[in-house]
């Protein structure tokens, strides 16, 4: 029996319950069933009957026993015990409890996905640098949640957009353009200008690709260097989100709202909002009336529009083209725009408690042999993406950077992230895999042909833990949707792999020598592969690879 049978296996039983006069309650659409943490609780708990005590004008412990009688009938269960105020603990058979194995494999790749956002239609924007350099270390890490959070949001069935914002406009493109030209020609960089290997190397392409541009004018000249460096800019961040496996559906042009005429508009959108108004020859987001410690500037007096004329168009463009949710992914250093960002929705007629979620991520430090690494060989005063890539691969930095929460500084220890010990989770994960993966390699080697299931027989604690982990994997997934939060996968995991290495070494699935295989051989062999495909459909989650052999 699957979670999902016997959540309604519930909602039979106070639907029951109703019809035969019992409770005066609606009956629930869906009901909460968790597995228990202790096994001395049973298999699952629900918590139902203390949420229709009050309504019902019954004890808690009244409406569990009620809903635990009409339970005890139902196939497949063993045993409900009334606990505590009111909780419901169920205990299924052994072989109710296994068939949840066969109901992985034949799944396969689609377990654990659900339908708990289904019709959302949600824009997910992360990463979203400046493209005035590599990405650095900050934004690797929005790479690795930002694309985890995205698969997630999809496996919970919502229809998600992936965009990378490219602030293409402003005074820091003028300065990229201003370092470009100074590398060419052998000057220094401006004050405040942007240097580094990767400057040199850009405005040395700039001049193979033009290979005039030194002839032109001062003017002509910062026109190719600023244009062109952009273009190799981004063609070199998309190289490093496409190596690094994170997609992106849209790349936005910043610079598109104010060629478009966008702008203009949405500040014209606004004003008949009622919340525009002009003082001191600027043109001002009365924001103050939404909770912002002040109003914001749209257009300066000299007729310049600041980058938050751009972030209203922006964030309206977004609502024009049918997302519901906006999620923005910003640093650390960005902590004061979110007052700001909800307010523009709320100017715009939106509800800035579900139109917006801005997500605020930390910082992240990495060491080497105990030291902290600040150095890049190209940037020079950052760690890019590059860097953590070269150093510790894909799948350890995308892994070790969606493990921990957000809202947490981390840090990132090379040695342990390129070592083949249970200290490193990635390698501890994956290495579970490989022996999931080893048990239908080492059935071929014997001939051994998985046979009929027989659930039953799946009867140790160590196979019970394991099934109880697995069961829990559809759970992990629609928590970490709706809280945006990839870690919760990436924990669960872990733990998987822990409860899955203590079965495999208490619990022996091949036969040994010329012993033959039995039933219960192939009961483990299929715990085993459900087992396995849990354990790759999570990694997918996390866009890490799950690995054969190691």
């Amino acid at each position: 029996m699957t979670p999902e049978e016997l959540s309604q296996a519930v909602l039979s039983a106070v639907g029951a319950s109703v019809e035969a006069g019992e409770l005066a309650v609606a009956v629930p659409e869906q009901v909460t069933v968790e597995r228990s943490k202790n096994r001395d609780h049973g298999d699952y708990a629900t918590n139902v009957a203390l949420q229709l005590a009050k309504p019902a004008g019954k004890p808690p412990r009244e409406v569990a026993a009620l809903l635990a009688a009409r339970l005890t009938q139902v196939a497949g269960v063993a045993k409900v015990d009334v606990a505590g105020p009111g909780f419901l603990n169920i205990t299924l058979d052994a072989a109710s409890a296994g068939v949840l194995a066969r109901s992985i494999v034949e799944t396969g790749d689609a377990y654990g996905k659900g339908d708990s956002l289904q019709g959302l239609k949600i824009n997910l924007e992360f990463v979203s640098a400046n493209p005035t350099g590599p990405i650095h270390i900050g934004g690797v890490r929005w790479a690795a949640v930002g694309d985890s959070l995205g698969r997630i949001l999809k496996a919970a069935g919502a229809d998600v957009s992936t965009e990378y914002y490219i602030n293409d406009a402003g005074v820091q493109i003028d300065k990229f353009g201003s370092s470009l030209q100074a590398a060419a020609n052998g000057r220094p960089v401006p004050e405040d200008g942007y240097v580094g290997e990767y400057i040199n190397d850009i405005a040395r392409d700039i001049v193979a690709e033009v290979p005039d541009v030194l002839e032109k004018s001062d003017e002509e000249q910062k026109k190719v260097f600023t244009e062109t460096g952009l273009k190799l800019m981004v063609a070199e961040i998309q190289r490093s989100m496409t190596e690094f496996g994170a997609h992106f559906d849209v790349w936005f042009s910043e610079k598109s709202l104010h060629d478009s005429g966008a702008v203009e508009k949405a500040i014209e959108r606004l004003r008949e909002q009622g919340h525009v108004y002009d003082d001191g020859g600027a043109i001002w987001l009365r924001t103050t009336d939404f909770g912002d410690d002040k109003d914001r500037v749209l257009v300066k007096g000299d007729g310049e529009k600041t980058y938050f004329a751009s972030d209203a168009a922006y964030y309206l463009d977004k609502r024009d083209r049918g997302n519901e949710v906006c999620v923005y992914m910003l640093g650390a250093d960005h902590h004061g725009y979110v007052g700001r960002l909800k307010a523009i929705v709320a100017c715009a007629g939106d509800d800035p408690e579900h139109n917006i979620e801005v997500l605020i991520g930390q910082f992240v430090k990495m060491l080497r042999g105990g030291e902290e690494v600040r150095m890049s060989k190209r940037a020079g005063n950052i760690i890019t993406i590059d860097d953590v890539v070269e150093w510790i691969g894909v799948d350890a930095a995308r892994y070790s950077l969606a493990r921990s929460s957000t809202d947490s500084t981390i840090t990132l220890d090379i040695d342990v992230l390129t070592s083949a010990t249970n200290e490193n989770p990635v390698y501890y994960v994956q290495y579970a895999h490989t022996r999931m993966c080893g048990v239908e390699r080492k059935a071929k080697e014997l001939g051994i042909v998985r046979g009929e299931f027989k659930p039953e027989l799946l009867t140790t604690e160590w196979e019970s833990n394991l099934l109880s982990m697995l069961g829990e994997f559809p759970r992990i997934v629609a928590k970490a949707a709706e809280l945006r939060e990839p870690h919760h996968v990436a924990r669960y995991l872990e733990e998987l792999a822990g409860v899955y290495h203590r079965f495999y070494d208490n619990c022996r699935i091949m036969p040994m020598g010329d012993e033959p295989a039995t039933d219960l051989t192939y009961a483990r062999m299929w715990l085993a592969d459900a087992a396995r495909i849990v354990v790759a459909n999570g990694l997918d989650l996390l866009g890490v690879s799950a690995p054969e052999r190691m």
